[in-house]
């Protein structure tokens, strides 16, 4: 993987952890790090009971009562209906309020920018796609802020207190977005600024890539993982490296040629239409030979990666999230396992818009988890 290092070009810094492999700390003086620490152990699990919490972050029956007591008077965390045991009085599960919290998340892609409202629990709430600007246009930053108060619009009456942030994913390398419009990079930079100055909101930044295994960490197939290795599949190839719940990445070979920008180009060279390939959710036509071969490299690419990573650590699981429709992205992952026999893989769950509802995940893990 070259020199790992943790990715800290933009903020916030990797907001994964998981709260049950933490301790808890009683002391009324760092409550607040109590209550980040239950509501990371209630993003992971639905419906434990206090004595469970208590159990697993090693809080006081006591303190947990306390905390509890506070975050459902936030409207954070919501009660279940009585379960009965088999001896003592019923328990009631716990689990985080869907309605507790929203955020935002913004994805600048090869193509698209999408824009993605999330409660709580990860469910959309909202979401649309917008075209990148054209040399004729030369920004859509009005058009972000506008899209971005419409899906503020959306929230349920008298929810707009409980916005979290806006999270934006930048692209892993500028390369993505020069290879559009010209200058399209540069109309980005303050883009985060200027959202927050208009809306008076927040705004995280954070690398597209990394953002999208935060995504999957939080709400998706990775939920339950201590480590993985975590492949995109967009415009280009783009991998990370998950151990005890931080995200890593290598300064070589941080992107690969073999993503869909490589089909696209065997497309145009053969003269086939290939309008569909990059619009969200479309169901991709027939392309024939040039979509086995395509399949063929990616496949071959990913399994290099694997393989250079299985040399200094050992990886046991692979999460596989991509831009491309979801039966392509089965054929990668059936390939995968049959390549790799040892190693478990798995289709990323956020499938919607992975990266930008990884930038959605953003305000949640910088105001909410342990870090």
């Amino acid at each position: 993987m070259g020199n790992l290092m943790p990715d800290m070009r933009f903020a916030p810094p990797n907001p994964i952890r998981i709260a049950d492999r933490s301790s808890g700390m009683n002391a009324v003086s760092i409550r607040s790090y109590n209550e980040r620490l239950v509501l990371s152990l209630l993003l992971q699990n639905k419906g434990l009971s206090r004595m469970e919490i208590g159990n697993r972050t090693g809080l006081s029956a006591q303190t947990v009562s306390v905390i509890i007591r506070s975050l459902e008077q936030e409207g954070l965390v919501a009660k279940g209906a009585a379960v009965k045991g088999r001896m003592g009085p019923p328990t009631i599960p716990l689990s985080l309020n869907p309605e507790g919290a929203y955020s935002v998340g913004i994805s600048l892609g090869h193509r698209h920018t999408d824009v993605v409202m999330i409660d709580f629990v990860g469910q959309v709430k909202f979401h649309t796609t917008l075209p990148l600007p054209s040399d004729t246009t030369p920004s859509n930053h009005s058009k972000l802020v506008a899209t971005v108060k419409e899906a503020l619009d959306a929230l349920p009456d008298k929810q707009e207190g409980r916005m979290a942030g806006i999270g934006i994913a930048m692209p892993e390398d500028q390369e993505e977005l020069a290879l559009g419009p010209t200058g399209i990079a540069e109309q980005f930079e303050t883009l985060g600024q200027e959202i927050e100055t208009a809306l008076g909101i927040e705004v995280y930044v954070q690398n597209d890539i990394t953002a999208a295994a935060a995504g999957e960490s939080m709400f998706g197939a990775a939920k339950s993982l201590d480590d993985y290795l975590f492949f995109y599949i967009g415009a280009r190839l783009h991998h990370r490296l998950v151990l005890n719940h931080q995200i890593f990445q290598s300064r070589a070979n941080i992107s690969k040629p073999a993503g869909l920008i490589d089909l696209e180009q065997r497309l145009l060279v053969s003269g086939q239409q290939n309008d569909l390939l990059w619009d969200r959710g479309a169901k991709w036509p027939d392309f024939g030979v040039h979509k086995v071969l395509w399949l063929q490299d990616c496949v071959e690419s990913l399994n290099a990666s694997l393989s250079a990573a299985s040399q200094f650590l050992p990886v046991s699981t692979v999460i596989v999230s991509s831009y491309a429709p979801t039966e392509i992205c089965d054929e990668i992952v059936d390939a995968l396992k049959q390549a790799n026999g040892n190693i478990e893989v798995k289709k990323g769950e956020l499938q919607l818009s992975p990266k930008a509802m990884g930038a959605a995940s953003l305000p949640f893990g910088s105001k909410f988890t342990v870090s």
